[in-house]
C-alpha cells in the first residue's frame, strides 16, 4: 500500500471534497482531507493542507491509470499539484 500527499495552497475546500468524491469511486483507493496546521487563517490561502491517497499495491493498471488522470484533470482546473510521499 502507498500513500501519497498532493497539495495545492490556492486550492479552495469544496474543490478538495469534490476531489475525495471522485478519488474514492477508484477500487480500493481511500482519501483523507488533511487539516490545515497554519496558525493564522489566510483568506488567500487553502483552508486544508493536503489530501492523501492511499491506493493498495494490489490495485490493477486501470485503477493507476485512472487516479492519474483525475489528480491531472484538477490539476490543468486548479493550477497543478505538489506531492509528498
Amino acid at each position: 500500500m502507498s500513500e501519497h500527499v498532493y497539495y495545492n495552497p490556492r486550492m479552495p475546500l469544496a474543490v478538495y471534497r469534490e476531489l475525495a468524491a471522485h478519488l474514492q469511486l477508484l477500487e480500493g483507493v481511500s482519501v483523507r482531507l488533511l487539516p490545515q496546521s497554519r496558525s493564522q487563517f489566510d483568506y488567500d490561502l487553502s483552508q486544508i493542507e493536503g489530501i492523501a491517497v492511499t491506493v493498495p499495491s494490489t490495485s490493477s493498471p486501470n485503477t493507476q491509470t485512472r487516479l492519474e488522470e483525475i489528480l491531472q484533470h484538477y490539476a490543468l482546473q486548479h493550477g497543478g499539484w505538489q506531492c509528498q510521499q
